[in-house]
């Protein structure tokens, strides 16, 4: 079920000194073979902090753009404001429900069909499967005739570009109040593109509030007003889209 809707004075995301600490490589466990030859995990232990002491707050109803290079820290901050990652500092807060398209695949799993998917994915935001039923056809009808035929193949058969409607569709189908996207539109062709920018901002005037990561100033000047910019895992910037997307453009230029 659905959280019961924040009152218009309290923030919806509540971000304070948020941390987030990776290794450098991957590391793995050693086999039992490997720990009686070597005797111990070798494998580099250097650690960055992917996010470092990040802090802001966001309202009901905003439309904000994260703008960064790849490896600044945009995809890691959403996936912590989904709970997918847990904080290593600091905290996020989200008061509301989640409705995340932070990935292509938009979490759906490979192996069941994009029928069990739907419902599976439905089912955890907390629709029953009545609910469910009822919206079915629009989702399909949303995603395609593609998607629509091949319902009832396992997911990790479909295109990227079916996957991304399929996802798209259902995730803007929910009754979360907070939205995530992640670049995945950009995978999307370009008449698909338009019908999601007008589902988009139908749900910004719902009421709906809207975290948008793109490389897209196009994407981004029209759906959001406020921006932040986050440069090596903290955040240089925080303010109007326009502001932003200028200092992010300015920085671009004077880097060799």
């Amino acid at each position: 079920m659905t959280d019961p809707q924040v009152a218009a004075d309290q923030a919806v995301i509540e971000v304070e000194h948020l941390g987030i600490e990776f290794y450098r490589s991957r590391r793995r466990r050693l086999s039992l073979r490997e720990m009686v030859l070597k005797g111990r995990n070798t494998s580099p232990t250097e650690t960055f902090w992917a996010l470092d002491d990040i802090t802001f707050d966001v309202g009901p109803g905003e439309a904000v753009g994260l703008v960064g290079s790849n490896g600044g820290g945009k995809s890691t901050l959403l996936k912590v404001i989904a709970g997918v990652l847990i904080p290593d500092s600091g905290q996020a807060s989200v008061n509301g429900g989640v409705a995340p398209l932070i990935e292509l695949t938009g979490g759906f799993l490979g192996e069941l069909s994009a029928r069990e998917n739907v419902y599976l994915t439905a089912g955890l935001h907390g629709l029953s499967k009545e609910d469910v039923d009822a919206r079915f056809d629009d989702i399909v009808a949303f995603a395609g005739p593609q998607v629509k035929a091949g319902l009832d193949m396992p997911f990790r058969h479909f295109s990227s570009g079916m996957q991304v409607r399929l996802g798209f569709s259902l995730i803007t189908t929910l009754d979360e109040p907070i939205i995530l996207v992640d670049e995945v539109l950009a995978v999307g062709d370009a008449a698909f593109r338009e019908q999601c920018y007008g589902r988009m901002e139908s749900l910004l005037a719902q009421g709906r509030t809207l975290f948008l990561v793109s490389h897209s100033e196009k994407d981004l000047q029209r759906f959001c007003t406020r921006g932040l910019y986050l440069r090596s895992g903290k955040l240089v910037g925080d303010g109007a889209m326009d502001e932003i997307l200028k200092d992010y453009r300015a920085d671009n230029a004077a880097t060799p």
